[in-house]
């Protein structure tokens, strides 16, 4: 769609060699112009803005003044949803370590009434919030917040580190901490809910409001399989070559 608009960035693409490292960076910044062309960066920023909105109704507080007549409808749908649900935490960070995976939770929910199979349940749940389309990647989904509810709580403010530094992270690396310190930085989740999450989805601009529940069993199987794979695709000696007489 982004070169449709503009042409002239495949003319530039025609004249970069894929294999010249100079040129793959050269690709891969035209294709990110591509792709803000096609919106990419307006979908983005939309998401990232009713996030934002999303904490002023968790909070009980007023939308800001800047909020538009759309902004205002969304939030509507969003508080009306999710009016059974008490907020105990936003964006926490979390690591699990058996996958060397991380990454931050939108929401951990209390909650307790009706669940996936029609039977009284209750407690706490990982809740995460969709403002693009859920049409595709339920599975991965399910996998994001199985991981969350799996997790350690981790401030990595203790062992600070600028990740755009290539070198300073290299250093960062082969840096030994102290036991104390490593250990201080976890703290563990409270018990959530490992088999089910709350996936609150808010199509921007619609108005509109689902909820869904995550399998979050079947979601570990799927973060579990994609670790073997990870695994497997540095595996040797899947093609041995034919001795050479």
């Amino acid at each position: 769609m982004g070169t449709a608009r503009r042409p002239a960035l495949l003319d530039m693409v025609r004249q970069l060699d894929p294999d010249d490292a100079s040129d793959k960076r050269r690709l891969n910044t035209l294709a990110e112009q591509a792709a803000d062309l096609a919106g990419a960066s307006v979908k983005r920023k939309r998401g990232t803005h009713l996030h934002a909105l999303s904490e002023y109704v968790d909070r009980g507080e007023e939308l800001p003044a800047s909020s538009s007549p759309s902004d205002v409808a969304d939030m509507a749908a969003y508080k009306v949803e999710t009016v059974d649900f008490d907020v105990v935490a936003v964006e926490q960070f979390v690591v699990v370590d058996e996958l060397g995976a991380g990454g931050t939770f939108d929401r951990m929910l209390r909650y307790s009434g009706p669940g996936p199979d029609g039977e009284h349940i209750e407690g706490l749940f990982i809740g995460d919030l969709k403002t693009g389309s859920v049409r595709h990647g339920r599975l991965k989904m399910a996998a994001q917040l199985a991981v969350y509810s799996r997790g350690e709580l981790y401030d990595h403010t203790l062992c600070p580190v600028d990740d755009g530094d290539k070198k300073a992270l290299a250093a960062w690396k082969k840096s030994v901490v102290p036991a104390n310190v490593a250990s201080a930085a976890y703290a563990p989740v409270p018990a959530v809910n490992k088999d089910w999450g709350i996936i609150i989805h808010l199509p921007a601009g619609e108005a509109r409001c689902t909820l869904y529940w995550a399998d979050l069993r079947l979601g570990w199987e799927a973060a579990r399989l994609a670790l073997d794979l990870r695994r497997m695709r540095s595996a040797k000696g899947a093609l041995v070559q034919f001795n050479q007489r």
